[in-house]
C-alpha cells in the first residue's frame, strides 16, 4: 500500500491538524449557535474548505503551508513577547509583522477547495455487514442503470448521460470525505459548466439509507480493486458482524478490537485453535448448534456477512477463502488455498518497502511472517484529508 502519509509522518500530522482544527471550529460554532444544522449534523458555514486531500498529492505545497503556519506560530509568539517585555515592543511588533509579510504560503487553489453544508459530516453507522447488505438494494434500485454492476460507470444507461459516470474503483471514494460523498448523493452533482451531471436521490432514499449506500459502495470498490491490482490498494475494514463466542460479553467484531483476526471458511475439521489471533469461522453449510472448541466466533447471520465478505474480498464464492485483519481491524492478508496454504504474497496491504523489513528465521513459517509484518507496520490511512489509525 503507497500513501504519501506513510512516507512522510509531518504530513500526516498535517493534515490530521487541518481537519481537527476545521471540525473543532465547526462544533464550536454550531455550540454557541453560529452554525446550523443540515441533515442531522452540524452544518459547514462556508462556500470553501481548507483541503487536505490535495496536499497529499503536491508535498511541495504541503511543505510551504507547513513553512507558513510556523511562521504565523513565531509571529504569534514574538507578539505575546511584545506584550510582557514593554522596552521591546515595538522591535518584537516590528518582527511579527516581517514574519507574517515574508511567510511562504502555498496557492490558494491547492489549498481552498469547494465545500458543502454537509463537508465535515461523519458516518454515523458502522461498516457492518447488515448495513452492506442494505446498500446493495438501494444500489440495485438507484445506481446500478449508470454504475454497472461491477461500480466501473459502464451501465446499461451510462452512455445517455450528459457525462459517463466515473468508476467507484478510482480515488472518488478514496480521497474523498465521506461528508462530501454524502452530499453528491442526495444533492447531486454539477459540472463546471453548471449542467447537472447526476440527480440528487434525497427525495428517494433517507439520510439512514445514504449512508449505507456509501458502506456499499467501498466495499464494492474494494474488490474491485483487489481483482482488478491484486492487491487492496488502500486499506479496507473487516466488516462489522453478529458473532457467537465462547468469550463472554464477545458478540460483535467490533468487541475484539485490540486483536489479531482470522475470518475463515474452511471446513471445520481443517481447524485447529491458534493462540496468535482470534478464529472467526463463516460456515458455507448450516453451523452446528454448539460452538465448536476449534474457534473462538462463528459468523451469526451468514447471508449478510458472505454477501459482505465476497465483495471486499473479490470472491463470487469464500469457499476456503481466509481472511486477516490487524489489531486495529484493517484486512491486510487473504489466502484462498486453504487453512495451512498461507505465502508470504499473501500479505496485500503494506508499505512499498514492507517485505523487506526484518530478516525472517529459518523456522518462520509464511503466516508468522504475515503476523509480524502486520504488527510492525500499523496502517495510517488518509482519506478525505484525515489520518485513520483505527476503524472500530
Amino acid at each position: 500500500m503507497v500513501d504519501r502519509a506513510q512516507d512522510a509522518p509531518w504530513l500526516a500530522w498535517l493534515v490530521e491538524a487541518l481537519h481537527q482544527a476545521q471540525w473543532l471550529l465547526l462544533r464550536l460554532l454550531h455550540a454557541c449557535g453560529l452554525a446550523g444544522s443540515a441533515e442531522g449534523q452540524p452544518a459547514w458555514p462556508w462556500a470553501w474548505r481548507l483541503s487536505g486531500e490535495n496536499l497529499l498529492l503536491d508535498a511541495g505545497q504541503a511543505r510551504l503551508l507547513a513553512a507558513g503556519l510556523g511562521c504565523a506560530g513565531a509571529a504569534l509568539l514574538l507578539l505575546a513577547l511584545a506584550c510582557a517585555w514593554r522596552r521591546m515592543r515595538w522591535p518584537l511588533a516590528g518582527c511579527a509583522l516581517l514574519a507574517v509579510v515574508l511567510a511562504p504560503w502555498p496557492s490558494a487553489s491547492v489549498v481552498q477547495v469547494p465545500a458543502h453544508p454537509a463537508s465535515f459530516h461523519t458516518q454515523p453507522q458502522p461498516f457492518s455487514d447488515t448495513a452492506i447488505a442494505r446498500g446493495e438494494a438501494h444500489y440495485a434500485r438507484h445506481c446500478l442503470r449508470c454504475h454497472g454492476a461491477q461500480g466501473n460507470g459502464q451501465g446499461r444507461d451510462a452512455a445517455a448521460q450528459p457525462v459517463w459516470p466515473p468508476s467507484f474503483t478510482s480515488t472518488l471514494l478514496w480521497r474523498r470525505a465521506d461528508g462530501d460523498l454524502f452530499h453528491a448523493i442526495r444533492h447531486g452533482v454539477r459540472g463546471r459548466d453548471g449542467r447537472v451531471t447526476m440527480p440528487g436521490f434525497a427525495a428517494w432514499l433517507s439520510e439512514a439509507q445514504t449512508w449505507d449506500l456509501l458502506h456499499y459502495l467501498r466495499a464494492l470498490a474494494a474488490g474491485e480493486l483487489l481483482q482488478a491490482t491484486g492487491s487492496w490498494a488502500q486499506p479496507v475494514p473487516l466488516p462489522d458482524m453478529a458473532l457467537r463466542c465462547h468469550g463472554a460479553g464477545k458478540t460483535r467484531v467490533s468487541d475484539w478490537q485490540g486483536q489479531r483476526l482470522l475470518l475463515t471458511t474452511a471446513p471445520l475439521k481443517d481447524l485447529l485453535p491458534d493462540p496468535r489471533f482470534i478464529t472467526l469461522w463463516l460456515p458455507m453449510e448450516e453451523a452446528p448448534s454448539a460452538l465448536p472448541d476449534a474457534v473462538d466466533c462463528v459468523a451469526a447471520a451468514p447471508a449478510t456477512a458472505t454477501l459482505a465478505l465476497e465483495l471486499v474480498s473479490a470472491s463470487q464464492s469464500l469457499h476456503g477463502v481466509q481472511l486477516m485483519a490487524d489489531k486495529a481491524g484493517w484486512l491486510r492478508a487473504r489466502n484462498a488455498r486453504g487453512a495451512s496454504a498461507w505465502r508470504n504474497d499473501d500479505l496485500l496491504c503494506r508499505t512499498p518497502d514492507g517485505t523487506a523489513q526484518g530478516v525472517a528465521s529459518g523456522q518462520e513459517d509464511a503466516l508468522s511472517r504475515i503476523l509480524r509484518l502486520m504488527d510492525a507496520e500499523p496502517v495510517r490511512y488518509v482519506k478525505g484529508g484525515r489520518v485513520h489509525g483505527t476503524v472500530f
